[in-house]
């Protein structure tokens, strides 16, 4: 679409009712049933949550609606390895969001430590180099923080805030090397069209080190599965971080900064900080003694095809399916277990979009006997790394990435 085309109010991405929205957008495309539940019980305490669909959305599960908070409830994940855009989850910091982008007035501007300041429009940036698409997983920091036993402040997410989709954009080396870096440029930071109510409160502007900044998979992405973004996933542009958190992908990407400094904004320096050690971790209730930014994602494996309480057939054999994925040095082994993690058998890969994508996995169910099953998954990836039996804690709720349990019945 040219600059000079009148977008319509779909591809503008209107959203009237952001808050407390009832809409049910998209909910005939999905594979859903015909009749949705309006609520569910996330799996810990004070966990009932209303499904609520905003615009774009089908319904999600809602933790807050000022700002968009929306969770994806896990049965999406048997779906499909991508997510579909009508059940991305969304996660906002502040409650001033955008409603509608005009694409002839949008800017994104480049300043600081460049030697020529740019102010590009959408059609621009498109026509900086030939369109790139990559397959990579956006997840919450704080995915899964209210399973974390003591619970910490925080949204209290269930498994659902991650989802994985293909990206489409051109790399952000591309923009920074049309804008010339300067001699002892440092890092690079990010801001988006959604700002705080109160002037006096810190923006939501996240950083990275220009080195990361420039290594081409860094992207400016406009659309997700082959379709523009939505508004809620940060229509008409997004910064795509594979392999980091969430926190790092700026959605309504307006401004980039080059700096001869490391960027020390309340989101960097204060939020999302993890204890600066091994594990990640310390006792639960104690303070970290040091901390440090939040960086790449940690091993995660689930069961998909079975839900916790779900019932199975004795002596019916049956495939069971699930997701494993990392913060990109590929998924090599995954492991399931069907006895609680007593003994283990290979699960079988299934096809590799990317290493930092979703990777499928399968294996065979059998159980021999009625009763409760207690089923685990395990993934490694290529050097090594793996997932803790036990809940690691921080402050912060983040990189939950314990080995998960799913608890079915056999009848």
């Amino acid at each position: 679409m040219s600059e000079n085309d009148q977008p319509s109010a779909a591809r503008r991405g209107v959203l009237r009712t952001l808050a407390g929205a009832t809409v049910w957008a998209g909910a005939a495309r999905t594979a859903w049933a015909d009749r949705q539940p309006d609520a569910l019980d996330l799996p810990f305490k004070n966990g009932h949550r209303d499904l609520v669909a905003f615009p774009q959305k089908r319904p999600l599960i809602l933790l807050t609606n000022r700002p968009p908070q929306l969770e994806t409830p896990f049965s999406v994940f048997r779906e499909n390895l991508f997510t579909p855009n009508d059940a991305f989850f969304v996660r906002y910091h502040w409650s001033e969001v955008p409603t509608q982008v005009d694409l002839q007035t949008y800017r994104l501007r480049v300043s600081g430590k460049v030697e020529r300041p740019l102010e590009l429009s959408l059609a621009q940036i498109r026509q900086l180099a030939d369109p790139v698409t990559l397959a990579a997983v956006n997840q919450c920091s704080g995915n899964s923080r209210g399973l974390l036993t003591p619970r910490v402040n925080g949204g209290q997410l269930s498994n659902g805030a991650m989802g994985n989709a293909r990206w489409t954009g051109v790399p952000l080396r591309k923009v920074l090397e049309a804008a010339g870096l300067q001699a002892g440029a440092v890092q690079v930071t990010f801001d988006g069209l959604d700002h705080p109510p109160l002037k006096n409160s810190p923006d939501f502007i996240k950083a990275l080190d220009v080195d990361h900044a420039m290594d081409g998979e860094v992207m400016l992405a406009w659309a997700m599965n082959g379709e523009d973004l939505p508004m809620l996933n940060g229509y008409p542009l997004r910064l795509v971080v594979p392999g980091y958190y969430g926190t790092y992908w700026v959605k309504h990407l307006s401004a980039i900064e080059v700096l001869d400094r490391p960027f020390d904004g309340f989101w960097m320096s204060h939020a999302y900080r993890l204890p600066d050690d091994a594990c990640r971790c310390v006792a639960p209730g104690a303070a970290p003694a040091s901390t440090r930014p939040i960086g790449r994602f940690n091993v995660r494996s689930f069961i998909t095809s079975l839900l916790d309480g779900d019932r199975v057939r004795v002596g019916h054999a049956q495939q069971v399916r699930g997701i494993a994925f990392d913060g990109g040095e590929g998924i090599t082994e995954v492991a399931f277990s069907a006895d609680g993690g007593r003994v283990w058998q290979e699960a079988r890969l299934g096809k590799d979009y990317g290493r930092y994508a979703f990777r499928e996995w399968t294996t065979v169910f059998k159980p021999t006997r009625p009763g409760p099953y207690a089923l685990r998954v395990r993934a490694v990836n290529r050097i090594g790394q793996s997932q803790p039996m036990e809940d690691l804690w921080n402050p912060g709720g983040y990189m939950r990435n314990v080995v998960e349990t799913t608890h079915v019945v056999a009848v």
